[in-house]
């Protein structure tokens, strides 16, 4: 087994806490517990690749913030003074923890969400209600002067297809269920009787995009699931469908979404991720009617950063004391 990379000697640690795009870390924990050791750097900005090695060059400990940035293999070994890797959640898919546990680097993690577990669905039902009652355009079309400019849907007696029913997947079916809702799931591997805990109807692919007037979407993103939403699915939805991904951007082909957008093959999109983020300011996407868009913010709150950010702490602190806490399995 390879042994951790040592502490800095005769001088105060360098932290990076990356991604705080908000500018909010520094107030959700209790940072004032490393002052005696470490400095710590919280850095608002997006990093570019290609520009990783270059500004973490100093640092020797990285906090991640999920999924943000990613840390391949070739990027922690060029940054030969890191000593070791705070992220935020059980798990981080887009660093290479076993180049990164080769290199002799502790990697930390956190234990969940909190109490903001269930955040990410709450923003897709955000997201829902906005496209089927026209709230972002009627607010606007208020802040003009008019008054009630388009006609909205209920949700009761419509139909929901979920793909992908495990955790946030079952919670979405209780609250369809609760809107008086039809609720219908798929996933390559859903099979009746889980269906049925859910209380959900499992039904084929095929059906599902055919029959809903709401597909949401709750995969996890990997190999068999990137682009797992084609633009044949796209276009069995009717045309007063709308879709929601709150999920990974990549699970949907961008491309056909805005194009069944643009000739109006569907009524609507709720995207909350992105194949690359942050999106670019001049991404189609930005611009593509019937697009309701928002910042990749479903697990953005106050009760999740607050978990992440008090636990990441005294993981640091553990590891200034020689005793790193809450080490990814099968380190140290």
């Amino acid at each position: 087994m390879t042994a951790f990379r040592p502490l800095p000697e005769n001088r105060r640690a360098r932290i990076a806490v990356l991604d705080d795009y908000m500018g909010v870390a520094h107030r959700l924990a209790d940072w004032s517990i490393l002052a005696d050791r470490a400095d710590v750097s919280f850095l608002t900005h997006a990093i570019a690749p290609d520009r990783l090695t270059t500004e973490l060059a100093e640092y020797d400990v990285l906090c991640l913030l999920r999924e943000r940035t990613a840390f391949p293999g070739d990027v922690l070994r060029g940054l030969p003074n890191l000593r070791a890797l705070a992220i935020t959640g059980r798990q981080n898919r887009t660093l290479d923890t076993d180049t990164a546990l080769a290199l002799g680097l502790p990697v930390m993690t956190t234990d969940g969400s909190g109490d903001g577990v269930y955040a990410t669905l709450e923003l897709a039902w955000g997201l829902i209600l906005s496209l089927v009652r026209h709230i972002p355009a009627e607010t606007g079309a208020m802040r003009g002067g008019a008054w009630q400019t388009r006609l909205g849907t209920a949700l009761y007696g419509k139909t929901i297809g979920i793909v992908g029913l495990g955790k946030l997947g079952a919670r979405m079916a209780l609250v369809a269920r609760a809107f008086g809702m039809d609720v219908i799931a798929w996933s390559p591997n859903l099979t009746h009787d889980r269906a049925a805990a859910a209380d959900a109807t499992l039904v084929d692919k095929e059906t599902l995009f055919r029959r809903a007037d709401i597909v949401s979407l709750h995969l996890v993103l990997g190999p068999t699931t990137r682009g797992i939403v084609s633009a044949t699915d796209l276009d069995r939805m009717k045309p007063d469908a709308i879709l929601i991904n709150t999920a990974r951007g990549p699970l949907v082909d961008t491309g056909a979404l805005i194009e069944v957008l643009e000739r109006g093959g569907i009524a609507g999109a709720g995207i909350d991720v992105f194949d690359h983020e942050p999106l670019a300011a001049d991404h189609p996407l930005r611009q593509t009617p019937g697009a309701l868009l928002t910042p990749h913010l479903g697990y953005c709150v106050r009760e999740t950063f607050e978990a992440f950010y008090s636990q990441s702490v005294d993981n640091l602190d553990g590891w200034l004391n020689g005793t790193p806490r809450r080490l990814l399995q099968g380190a140290g």
